[in-house]
Formats: structure tokens, C-alpha cells, sequence
């Protein structure tokens, strides 16, 4: 409930000199009888217009209140929203080549960029978001999808050893940019996330960054990996062994496809670092959502202003016929 014009309910303020005025009259007047014994007038039955002496003066004060309240003319008001939502189109593009079971990350680069990644899916609920997998080879392990449940889960079923290995970045990225450059989607983006350099596939990194930039999809590249030697495990007839190695990846052709793509590049050095660097592509691809909002206003002034007519109607009556007094 809402008043359109709430000043009037000032008025009630009258009230307060009103109501002082009327007990300093009823004071006033009181008259005194002096008697030898009060023992007869307790015997006497009351009449009924003591019990209606001030009824005229409280409906007085109902009728000015509710007539503040008709005169700020009470609302209420139906609000309701229509929302129409306008999702970005994302296709993760990972990288699960052997050098993606270093250490360096917990508990290695793999399982930490499918743990982040998976949470990043989860946050958002109104994109189409697809996942790509690459070593080698390149193959589509989820289509684009808004049955973020589905996907995760096939985030979770990914290892290394499902296809031959290797490095293709630019057969990963080609792959990606095919399976999003028919969505009529306005936005699109590919987040490309590896550890090394291009030696596998027929595609050149730079010319998947450049068919990329012929459908408008920018390229947000991820580096994995620390500085420094890193312990790489390797399966041998003796069991898992560690092999140490140095982590260091084409950063150059990384760089130079997110600039080709108008998207950016990132280092990932730790899992602190690669989760800072999905929350903020999440900031800076925002989903946007129009909102319209209505609303529809009823007024609830006339019971209010009938209510105080009929106070002072009821408030006459009693005053001229009931309580009527005869004066010489």
C-alpha cells in the first residue's frame, strides 16, 4: 500500500491540539454538588446518554483521520517483471596432453583445470557453454549445451590417454571454432587452455586464430604451468616414476592468437591463479538480461472517505437528537 499524495497525512496533526482542547473543556465545565451522603446517587441508574457523552467527539476524530487518509489517496500496487535473457556462447578448449600430469598444480594441471573449469560451467546458468579436448588429436567431448549437469559430468570423465599424444593448439582451436561458428548466438568465445607448443595437426595456431576472427569469436588463451622444473609422472615397467622437466610453453603464439581474436592472455600458475583467471573472463563476458517491469495501481480512497461521511452522519445524530440539550 502506497499514498499518492502522503502531505495530507500532516492533517492528523491537528489532532493533537483538538484532543488537548477537548479534555481542557470537559475539565473545565466539570461541576461540584455537595452532598450529605453519596449513598442515594449510587443507587441511581446510569443513564445512557452518560455512556454516550464523548462518542460524538471520538467520531469527530475518526472522520478528520480518515478523511486524511481519503485525501492522500491510498494505492496498492501489482508489480511484475518480464526477464529476457541473452546468453554468450563458450567452448572450452583443453588442453590433455601428458605434460598436463605435472605436478605443479593440485594435483596436477589436468585435474585442476577440470575442477575449475567445472565450477565455471556451474556459475553460469544461462550460457551455452561446449568442451573440446586435445593432444594430438582433436575431438568434441560436449557439443554446446545449456544441460550444464551433462557437462560437467563429461569434464569429469576426461584423462590423459583417451586420444594419441601430443601438442595440436591449432587443430584443438579450429575444432572449437567449427563447432560454435553457426550459433546465431551474438557473443562467442573459446577459452583455450594448454601447457605447450604446436607440434601435432595440420592446422597452424595462427590460422585457426584467424578463421576465429572471421566468425567474430574471441579467443581468451590460458598458459598452464609454473616457472621453473616440474616432476612429470611416467608409467614404466617398474611402476609410476617421476621425470623432471622444465615448464615452458610458446607463450608467443598464445599472445598472438588472443590479439588476432581481440580476447586476452593468461599465465595460470597454481590453482589460485587459474581460478582468478576464470572469474575474471566471467566478469568481463557478462550474460545480459533485460528486464522489463510493470506495474498497476489500484485506488482505495472512497471506503475511506465513506467511512468518514459516516462518522460525521453518526456523529449529528447523536449530538442533535440523542444528546440534545434545551436551553432556555
Amino acid at each position: 500500500m502506497t499514498f499518492h499524495s502522503p502531505a495530507y497525512l500532516f492533517l492528523m496533526l491537528l489532532l493533537i491540539p483538538v484532543i488537548g482542547w477537548y479534555i481542557w473543556e470537559m475539565h473545565k465545565t466539570d461541576a461540584s454538588l455537595r452532598l450529605s451522603s453519596a449513598d442515594v446517587l449510587g443507587k441511581q441508574p446510569k443513564s445512557l446518554r452518560i455512556y454516550l457523552l464523548h462518542v460524538p467527539f471520538v467520531l469527530r476524530v475518526a472522520a478528520i483521520i480518515l478523511l486524511s487518509l481519503a485525501l492522500a489517496r491510498p494505492q496498492l500496487s501489482n508489480r511484475w517483471q518480464s526477464e529476457s535473457t541473452e546468453g554468450i556462447d563458450i567452448m572450452i578448449a583443453m588442453d590433455i596432453s601428458g605434460t598436463m600430469l605435472a605436478e605443479d598444480l593440485k594435483p596436477n594441471r589436468l585435474e585442476a583445470a577440470k575442477s575449475i573449469g567445472s565450477d565455471f560451467v556451474i556459475d553460469r546458468p544461462n550460457d551455452q557453454i561446449g568442451l573440446v579436448v586435445f593432444a594430438g588429436e582433436s575431438f568434441t567431448q560436449c557439443p554446446l549445451t545449456t544441460d550444464h549437469a551433462a557437462l560437467v559430468n563429461l569434464f569429469k570423465s576426461v584423462e590423459f590417454g583417451m586420444i594419441e599424444d601430443g601438442t595440436a593448439i591449432g587443430l584443438g582451436l579450429a575444432n572449437a571454432v567449427n563447432r560454435m561458428k553457426d550459433s546465431p548466438t551474438k557473443s562467442k568465445v573459446i577459452i583455450l587452455l594448454t601447457d605447450g607448443s604446436n607440434n601435432r595437426g595440420e592446422i597452424d595456431p595462427q590460422t585457426a586464430a584467424e578463421i576465429a576472427k572471421t566468425y567474430g569469436i574471441r579467443v581468451y588463451a590460458v598458459g598452464v604451468g609454473s616457472h621453473g622444473q616440474v616432476r612429470i609422472p611416467v608409467p614404466t615397467p617398474m611402476g609410476k616414476q617421476y621425470m623432471t622437466m622444465e615448464s615452458e610453453f610458446d607463450e608467443q603464439t598464445l599472445r598472438g592468437i588472443a590479439a588476432t581474436t581481440g580476447g586476452e592472455y593468461f599465465r595460470a600458475t597454481d590453482n589460485k591463479s587459474l581460478k582468478a583467471i576464470y572469474e575474471q573472463i566471467d566478469q568481463m563476458e557478462k550474460t545480459k538480461i533485460r528486464v522489463r517491469e510493470y506495474s498497476k495501481r489500484t485506488e482505495y480512497f472512497a471506503p475511506f472517505l465513506l467511512a468518514a461521511l459516516l462518522c460525521l452522519l453518526c456523529e449529528i445524530l447523536l449530538r442533535y437528537f440523542v444528546l440534545r440539550t434545551i436551553s432556555n
